[in-house]
C-alpha cells in the first residue's frame, strides 16, 4: 500500500482555490474555514439565491475532500463497504453514503468527495482499511490537485452545453449520474447532486481557465458568481425535493376526479349529514 498524506496541507497552512483571482475580480468576500480561504459570497444572500432559483448560479467549492482509491477490484469493493457500512460502488453512478460521494472511475479506481473538516480522518480511515488489503493498493488526498465549481439553477445544463458534450439529460443523467469526460476541453467528470445541481471536477492548473470559460456560458444566460453560502446544504435540498415529490403525489392521489370519485379508484365521501 502506498500513501501520500504528506501532500495534505499542514494544520497551520490555508489553502487556496485555484480559481481565487477570478473569484477576486468579482468581488467575492472570503473567510477561512477547515483550512481554506473560501468565497463566501459575492451579492447579498437574496441576490444570490434569486440568481440561482431564476437562471444559474457557479459557486467554486475546491475546498472539498477529495481522496482518490486504486486498488484492485476486489480490494476496492471491500475498502468502499467497509468504509459505507456495506455499500457497492456502480460505474456511472456516485453513491451517497457516510457523509461523502463515492464516485467510481473504473472498477480499480474511485474519488471520494467529502466535507473538507471530514477530510484528514476519512482519509485516515480508507488507509487504515487499505493496510488489510491483499494486493497493492494507494489512498491519495487529491485536493489541492483538484478544482471543484458547483454550477446550479434552471438554466445549469445550458451553461454546460456550452463547453462540453456530456449529455445532462435528465434521462442519460439522473440524480447521482457519475459522468467523467471533457470539460471545456480538459480531463474532467461531472456529478449531479439534485435536479439542476451539478458539481464538476477538473485539474487545479486549469483553475482559472474554467472559471472564465463558465462565467463566459453563465453571464450571457443571466447568471452570476455566488458564494458557497448561498449554496443549500445538499442533504436540506434531497430532503425539499422528496418532500415535495410526496406532496405532489398525495395531491394527485386525493383529488377527485371530474366524476366525483378519488383518483385512487375510491369513491369520495360527500358532505356529512
Amino acid at each position: 500500500m502506498s500513501s501520500l498524506a504528506f501532500l495534505s496541507p499542514g494544520p497551520g497552512a490555508v489553502a487556496k482555490s485555484p480559481m481565487e483571482p477570478g473569484a477576486v475580480a468579482a468581488g467575492a468576500t472570503f473567510e477561512d474555514r477547515d483550512g481554506w480561504k473560501v468565497a463566501i459570497s459575492f451579492a447579498a444572500a437574496r441576490i444570490e439565491r434569486a440568481v440561482c432559483a431564476s437562471s444559474v448560479g457557479y459557486a467554486d467549492v475546491s475546498q472539498l475532500g477529495k481522496i482518490e482509491l486504486q486498488a484492485s477490484r476486489d480490494d476496492l469493493a471491500g475498502i468502499v463497504s467497509g468504509a459505507t457500512e456495506g455499500e457497492s460502488l456502480e460505474l456511472g453512478h456516485a453513491t451517497r453514503a457516510a457523509a461523502a460521494w463515492w464516485c467510481p472511475y473504473s472498477p480499480t479506481r474511485a474519488v471520494v468527495l467529502c466535507s473538507p473538516g471530514d477530510t484528514v480522518a476519512l482519509r485516515d480511515l480508507l488507509t487504515a482499511s487499505a493496510a488489510d488489503a491483499n494486493g497493492l493498493t494507494s489512498v491519495i488526498d487529491i485536493s489541492a490537485a483538484q478544482g471543484a465549481m458547483t454550477i446550479l439553477g434552471p438554466l445549469a445544463r445550458e451553461v454546460f452545453a456550452r463547453f462540453t458534450a456530456i449529455d445532462l439529460r435528465p434521462q442519460v443523467t439522473p440524480v447521482h449520474g457519475w459522468r467523467p469526460g471533457s470539460v471545456a476541453r480538459t480531463g474532467g467528470a461531472i456529478l449531479c447532486e439534485a435536479p439542476d445541481r451539478y458539481l464538476m471536477l477538473f485539474g487545479a492548473a486549469l483553475g482559472q481557465y474554467v472559471w472564465t470559460v463558465v462565467a463566459d456560458a453563465a453571464e450571457g444566460l443571466g447568471g452570476a458568481p455566488v458564494g458557497v453560502d448561498a449554496l443549500q446544504p445538499l442533504d436540506v435540498a434531497t430532503a425539499a425535493r422528496d418532500a415535495d415529490g410526496a406532496t405532489a403525489a398525495a395531491n394527485r392521489t386525493a383529488s377527485p376526479s371530474p366524476d366525483g370519485s378519488a383518483s385512487d379508484g375510491s369513491e369520495s365521501e360527500g358532505p356529512d349529514a
